[in-house]
């Protein structure tokens, strides 16, 4: 398939240059169903992108479209701030039943506002007002968000310099193997906690992403994360996981966290949490902590009625049996083996691979191959993007309901894209 570029003219000449995406992707597209989206002069593209893992269960999907058709066509509330709505009611209720208690999580729910750097800004707004510290730890090459609360605890340089003001009480740590297993975990961390010259101010806080997406798809060991929350037990600091764009079943099981066997204090939702893509965000925290005073943070579009029916619609078709934890499992096997075989057929120009689940990330020696293999991959068809602070990670992000044949055909695509860009 040739892809001619369309003409971008009110794109290039009204919107803002920040745009990004649409860069990468030189097509206007019009139309989308499943793991396939249409551009308006009739191409197809297999998608591997899924809104940046908002689109967990793919575009427009059925059962989600007909829950959403129908409470709009009865004029169900659309927005509502934090008032009490049937909506808001059937997701909790069903949250609970699905989700919360049969994992054994205590958690309250907090509708922060609509998108992730609204829970991760909510996060450690209520850990430093539980702990009464300022100071906050995050992880090299962590992503978080992009308002200034979460760009300080943020890693990439880029995205930084671009608050324009000082990004201030936050401290970066080493995330989990940053010396290649050549330094003691969390040796750096505790001796500056433990030191009282060290001029580490004790924090309130870790956040951690137990996969890191925008990072370069770095995938923390479950042994390290239950080092991680021992040590925040021992120092009395309250443990934050990132779960944005890794919850949601993304590496598996709906918590990315349930593999290392951990209970964060705070778990930050948002992405997938609607199941349609629309803008839904939640902070999850132990009963404990909910010291918040009446309206002491809260925000006009927390209350996205339409995403909790979506959200309540996912919950009850995709997670009530557990099938779905299975099938994320499976597909992620397949993607591993088609990246072994890659990963050998181009041995000398240094590729790695690493993920969990259905999130992978394939690395080259030389670090602007990977914009180059995206860049063939959508010539031929295919959505894929790169990650990591020098965007060297070809990043692997379908839909968890992608088929084993559309799967098959996007690391086809792959395969040939790194073959013709050698």
């Amino acid at each position: 398939m040739t892809i001619t570029p369309p003409a971008l003219s009110v794109f290039e000449t009204l919107e803002s240059e920040v745009r990004s995406y649409c860069r990468g992707w030189p097509a206007v597209f019009d139309r989308a169903q499943g793991s396939h989206l249409h551009d308006e002069d009739g191409h197809t593209y297999l998608d591997f992108f899924a809104g940046a893992g908002s689109l967990n269960y793919g575009h427009n999907n059925p059962v989600l479209k007909r829950a959403l058709i129908d409470y709009i066509e009865r004029d169900g509330i659309t927005h509502g701030l934090d008032m009490a709505t049937t909506a808001k009611r059937a997701f909790l209720e069903t949250f609970e039943n699905v989700i919360l208690r049969p994992r054994d999580l205590p958690y309250k729910v907090m509708f922060p506002g609509p998108t992730g750097t609204n829970a991760v800004e909510a996060a450690l707004k209520l850990a430093r007002k539980v702990k009464g510290r300022e100071s906050v730890v995050s992880f090299t090459n962590a992503f978080h968000g992009m308002s200034l609360g979460s760009l300080a605890v943020t890693g990439n340089a880029f995205k930084r310099a671009g608050a324009g003001i000082p990004l201030v009480h936050g401290t970066p740590m080493p995330f989990d193997n940053y010396f290649d297993g050549q330094v003691e975990d969390f040796l750096w961390f505790e001796r500056l906690l433990d030191d009282q010259g060290s001029g580490l101010n004790k924090p309130a806080a870790v956040i951690v992403e137990t996969v890191q997406g925008e990072g370069g798809i770095n995938v923390a060991r479950a042994e390290w994360l239950r080092a991680l929350q021992d040590l925040c037990h021992r120092q009395d600091m309250l443990l934050i996981v990132d779960d944005i764009q890794m919850g949601c079943g993304r590496t598996g099981a709906f918590f990315s966290f349930e593999e290392a066997g951990i209970t964060p204090d705070i778990v930050t939702l948002s992405k997938s949490i609607s199941g349609y893509g629309m803008p839904m965000s939640l902070c999850l925290f132990k009963p404990e902590l909910d010291v918040w005073e009446p309206g002491e943070h809260n925000g006009t579009f927390r209350g996205n009625n339409p995403a909790f029916v979506t959200a309540t619609a996912t919950l009850n078709t995709y997670w009530a049996d557990g099938q779905m934890e299975k099938q994320t499992l499976a597909r992620g096997e397949q993607v591993e083996r088609a990246l072994l075989s890659i990963a050998d057929e181009n041995a000398e120009a240094g590729v790695s691979f690493r993920g969990r689940g259905l999130v992978w990330g394939m690395e080259f020696a030389d670090k602007t191959r990977a914009t180059a293999v995206c860049r063939r991959a959508f010539e031929l068809g295919m959505l894929l993007e790169t990650s990591g602070p020098e965007s060297e990670v070809v990043k692997l992000l379908p839909a968890l309901t992608i088929s084993p044949e559309e799967l098959d055909e996007g690391l086809s695509i792959l395969a040939r894209s790194v073959r013709e860009t050698a």
